[in-house]
């Protein structure tokens, strides 16, 4: 059995709220789970409360091999459980071709006017 550590999300709507839960693969995100083993509330302002978490459950279950998802290993990471590898991505933050076709036209239009001005007195 494939088991993962993940997200079961309850609340109602426009009021989302998680529990961290490990569950078997195959199983629908809200559906059957194993054991809860912390929670999210993401509309919470506190860091510190936001995020609960079991750890030595957690540990537990990462010991029998158990899988975290994306979302849970970013937890689990920033509280010493696991260690989430830094993505590699250079290009990230240029923007797209087409952004930087209208930022050099803008630049120009604003420049053309400046040029010739000088050039009138």
């Amino acid at each position: 059995m494939a088991l993962k550590l993940r997200l079961a999300r309850a609340g109602t709507t426009k009021r989302p709220f998680y529990h961290v839960v490990v569950a078997d693969a195959r199983s629908p995100r809200d559906g059957r789970f194993i054991e809860k083993l912390g929670t999210y509330d993401p509309k919470l302002s506190d860091d510190a409360k936001r995020v609960t978490l079991v750890t030595d459950r957690i540990q537990h279950w990462l010991s029998v091999g158990a899988q975290p998802t994306d979302r849970v290993l970013r937890f689990l990471d920033k509280a010493g459980l696991l260690k989430r590898e830094p993505r590699n991505n250079p290009n990230r933050a240029k923007p797209g071709k087409k952004a930087t076709e209208r930022a050099e036209a803008k630049a120009k239009a604003a420049a053309a006017p400046a040029e010739a001005a000088p050039a009138a007195e």
